[in-house]
């Protein structure tokens, strides 16, 4: 029986604010059976036409959680023109949610603070914890919106059963998210000047001595208002260098779930690369190195004339939202997409090399670096006409300046 009760303690008063008081309680509603699209068996090629799209469009015009319709407000006191990709404008209240066997699922509002660990705890001892990635933005119609949350929460649990962890249900995931911003709306950037970032995380909290599941688990989501993700901008090339000796992840690996363990391990190569004046790392598939896998913390594609290219979802490269609804869009614009193995080669003879994920959207790539040999592509300092066009069609889905024929933006307030 899933228990939800979201609210913000009376007792409590953030950054300087006076209590808001008891929040209603988020509808139960219908679990919503929501899940990650199917891999189909790994092929050489995979070509995608445009989706049906009334799925899409159902979840789209989902009835959303009841809320008091308030005036657009935001905080006076950040400089939304030189907004960072970080936590140095975190916002004043989280989402906290608590899974026992007897009780299932059970979360509230509360101010933004440390979480109350054992030392035991599973999480700290082996690693039981995935997490997600999402984005509020204000939107040229004046409302505050989410991207395709639905997907967020399917992803998350798979993960969470990638690593035997009782996942949030899609309406407690959905729900949960958009309360949260709804309370921090203060926080959302203007429109074009950044976004509310949102990390939802999934981690065993309970204390076990022996290998095996926690005995409870904690579901929290924060969020933080940032501005570009490279600090070259939004928009600026980036010079990225081939790894040569790590990989991020093997076959019947972990590299296709959004684990927390995925990530720390790429750090020696990304900061050794940084320090050679590279933006991030492209690593190669652990079998032949001859294939492009990912960058690390988003997915890469290459471009051939009319021919978008992106490696396929084998079980080591992760499934990135952003990548799919990219595969999507550029198929609405009558590019050929593909999914395949990417070799190396290909992308050093490509016309254009771009990436893509929630914080960096869509990155053109300036260069690609391999074994010294650096590949320019196009005019340094600007980005391929393909990667600007994806990037200016998807941000205008998000920001609702054009029209969203998929059903993928969700608004909240």
């Amino acid at each position: 029986m899933l228990q939800l009760d979201i609210h913000r303690p009376r007792a409590a008063a953030v950054a300087g604010r006076e209590p808001h008081g008891h929040q209603k309680s988020l509808p139960h509603g219908r679990l919503a059976s929501t899940h990650l699209q199917k891999q189909k068996p790994s092929r050489r090629c995979k070509l995608h036409s445009m989706p049906a799209r009334a799925q899409a469009q159902a979840q789209a015009e989902a009835p959303l959680a009841p809320v008091e319709q308030k005036p657009s407000r935001m905080q006076k006191n950040i400089t939304w023109d030189t907004l960072g990709f970080g936590l140095e404008h975190v916002a004043s209240s989280m989402f906290v949610a608590e899974w026992t066997p007897e009780q299932h699922w059970k979360g509230q509002m509360m101010p933004y603070g440390p979480l109350h660990l054992d030392p035991a705890a599973q999480v700290l001892n082996y690693g039981q914890s995935v997490f997600e990635g999402m984005k509020a933005q204000r939107s040229a119609k004046d409302r505050i919106v989410l991207f395709r949350p639905d997907q967020n929460a399917a992803r998350m649990a798979a993960g969470a059963a990638r690593l035997s962890m009782p996942a949030p249900p899609s309406d407690l995931f959905v729900n949960a998210v958009q309360q949260l911003v709804r309370e921090n709306q203060d926080y959302v950037p203007p429109q074009g000047k950044g976004s509310l970032y949102i990390r939802p995380l999934l981690l065993g909290s309970g204390g076990i001595l022996g290998l095996g599941p926690a005995p409870s688990y904690t579901f929290a989501i924060y969020c933080a208002a940032v501005g570009a993700y490279f600090k070259g901008g939004q928009t600026t090339p980036i010079d990225l260098v081939v790894e040569e000796h790590f990989h991020r992840a093997a076959p019947g690996g972990m590299g296709g779930t959004k684990a927390a363990g995925n990530y720390s391990p790429v750090l020696t190569t990304q900061l050794a690369a940084k320090q050679n004046g590279y933006a991030d790392v492209v690593y190669l598939d652990a079998k032949t190195d001859t294939y492009l896998e990912e960058v690390s913390s988003c997915n890469i594609f290459i471009v051939k004339d009319r021919h978008i290219k992106t490696p396929e979802l084998s079980g080591t490269i992760l499934p990135g939202i952003t990548r799919r609804s990219i595969l999507e869009l550029a198929a609405s614009k009558g590019y050929t997409v593909e999914e395949a193995p990417v070799t190396l080669e290909e992308a050093l003879k490509a016309d254009e090399v771009f990436t893509s994920g929630t914080a960096v959207v869509v990155s053109p790539v300036g260069s690609l670096t391999h074994q010294g040999r650096k590949v320019q592509y196009g005019e340094p300092g600007v980005g391929g006409p393909v990667a600007t066009e994806l990037y200016d069609a998807l941000t205008g889905v998000q920001q609702e300046k054009i029209q969203d024929s998929f059903g993928w933006v969700v608004p909240v307030v």
